[in-house]
């Protein structure tokens, strides 16, 4: 499911002493190159992932490539396209997979990333009207997923991405809406606090947030994503919110207007 997200172009990498610039007007990140971060689930007929552990699989995924040297190194293979990315909009689209399509769709460059029942491989950034034959013909609609049974409370100590409980999305739209909540925490710690956080396999949860406290995840102290409404749901609409809890909260710092 296609999901550009409304946010400033890209921030560079935070620290406790530098602010990062927050800047770039939706018309301006208009008119750059635009790119496009594909998700491929796999999807099999007879054993279709937990709804739950897909979402945090697709988040954990797209943190594993923004943590990769070859997107981390100057002279990384992917760098420059996923700068040129998060210069434009940032779109996700998640496509569905199964048999020979997977298999096809792992022979390209990517990383696959697993969770208990989910497999979701992340490729680099490629140009909105460039997809890979490979990945063009792979479906966007009809990902719909179920939990068999209800997630459980999220796990002490570890990043909770919060569903907005009025909303309703289809798990692709969904699994979009959980990478770009993560790559808003992604960017909001500094860079010890990524090593961790990578060395530790990226540990983070995926619920929905209690009605009554979506009120207080929303006022401004965490980020939030707000959908730039092209499917599904309104303009602006908040879809999640990542909480990335006290342990990763990096120092306090000022933000430019």
């Amino acid at each position: 499911m296609s999901s550009p997200f409304d946010l400033p172009a890209r921030q560079p990498e935070p620290s406790a002493s530098a602010a990062p610039a927050v800047g770039g007007h939706a018309e301006d990140r208009d008119t750059r190159p635009q790119y496009v971060l594909p998700l491929v689930v796999r999807l099999e007929r007879a054993d279709p992932p937990a709804r739950t552990d897909a979402l945090e699989t697709s988040a954990r995924a797209v943190l594993t490539l923004l943590a990769d040297p070859r997107v981390t190194d100057a002279d990384g293979e992917w760098a420059e396209r996923v700068a040129a990315w998060e210069d434009a909009r940032i779109r996700k689209v998640v496509r569905r997979a199964r048999g020979g399509e997977w298999r096809k769709a792992a022979e390209l460059p990517g990383i696959t990333v697993t969770g208990e029942s989910a497999e979701v491989r992340v490729f680099p950034p490629i140009p909105l009207d460039g997809w890979p034959k490979e990945l063009a013909k792979l479906q966007v609609s009809g990902t719909d997923l179920d939990d068999p049974r209800p997630p459980g409370p999220a796990p002490e100590g570890v990043p909770v991405l919060w569903l907005n409980p009025a909303l309703e999305m289809s798990a692709g739209k969904t699994m979009a809406q959980t990478g770009h909540a993560a790559q808003l925490a992604w960017w909001e710690l500094d860079t010890p606090q990524r090593e961790k956080w990578a060395a530790d396999g990226f540990p983070l949860a995926v619920r929905t947030a209690p009605a009554p406290a979506w009120p207080t995840l929303t006022d401004g102290r965490l980020p939030v994503v707000r959908d730039a409404g092209f499917t599904e749901i309104a303009p602006g609409s908040a879809t999640v919110v990542a909480d990335l809890g006290e342990h990763h909260r990096p120092a306090p710092r000022l933000r430019r207007p």
